[in-house]
């Protein structure tokens, strides 16, 4: 055999053993259905527990849980600081706002009044949470 021919033979070897290489590294990286639905599983955010209180801890008037010898307990149930908006509330906002753009699109609004409301919805946004805590101290 001729130095030429061993160097082909030697470098189709070559090349064949990085194309193995390559598939097989990339056979690796693929996943099946079963697989992508576990790994986004895992990725879920977490549901919320609650616990019950521990042994001994009794609310008290304000709310918060002591022990008879009168400290305090943090084993009592976390409750929300303020009432959660409803599906329904949410429902029905986003109702408003979906007839708020198609009225837009549909030409049945004019620009004017379409940006007064949507002035109008962003100062309650913006102003909802201060009028809320000053609603609360008082």
């Amino acid at each position: 055999m001729t130095m030429n021919g061993t160097r082909t033979i030697a470098n189709m070897t070559r090349i064949a053993l990085i194309g193995a290489a390559a598939a097989m590294a990339l056979a690796g990286c693929m996943q099946t259905p079963e697989e992508k639905a576990a790994f986004a599983a895992k990725q879920a955010a977490p549901t919320a527990v609650v616990m019950s209180p521990t042994k001994g801890a009794a609310p008290t008037q304000s709310g918060l849980a002591t022990y008879p010898d009168g400290y305090p307990s943090f084993g009592a149930p976390l409750t929300a600081a303020n009432v959660q908006m409803s599906d329904e509330e949410a429902s029905g906002l986003q109702k408003k706002l979906t007839a708020l753009a198609a009225q837009r699109k549909a030409g049945t609004i004019s620009e004017a009044e379409y940006q007064r409301r949507v002035a109008e919805y962003r100062k309650l946004a913006a102003d909802h949470g201060a009028d809320t805590l000053n609603e609360i101290n008082n």
